[in-house]
């Protein structure tokens, strides 16, 4: 397998490049925004809310943490989630410079 050759990226590039793989799929994105609406840390219900494997839920959740998106404190046997703050914050600012960075049409294609 060939190399990505991520070095010649900025590290903003390759930071931002990583939540987003980080967040795309769907499973990500539903535990998302289970956690975002239940305004609260989530410890046990996502099994019940999205239909998935307990199995599967953890490997997603991990994924997220990973990339600290979410952050997980241990209460008694269960693991609680909830969004980490200063991640989501930096996401939402680097997207909304990308998606703010094209001003419209340009008069090509």
């Amino acid at each position: 397998m060939g190399t990505t050759k991520t070095e010649i990226f900025s590290e903003e590039q390759n930071r931002l490049a990583l939540l987003l793989k980080a967040i795309a799929h769907p499973a990500r994105i539903a535990i998302l925004q289970h956690i975002i609406t239940a305004n609260a840390c989530i410890c046990g219900d996502l099994v019940e809310e999205l239909g998935l494997a307990q199995a599967t839920i953890s490997q997603h959740l991990k994924e997220l943490k990973n990339a600290g998106i979410i952050q997980g404190t241990i209460e008694g046997v269960k693991v609680c989630y909830c969004i980490e703050l200063k991640t989501w914050k930096l996401l939402q600012a680097r997207l909304g410079e990308f998606f703010g960075a094209y001003k419209g049409e340009t008069g090509c294609c």
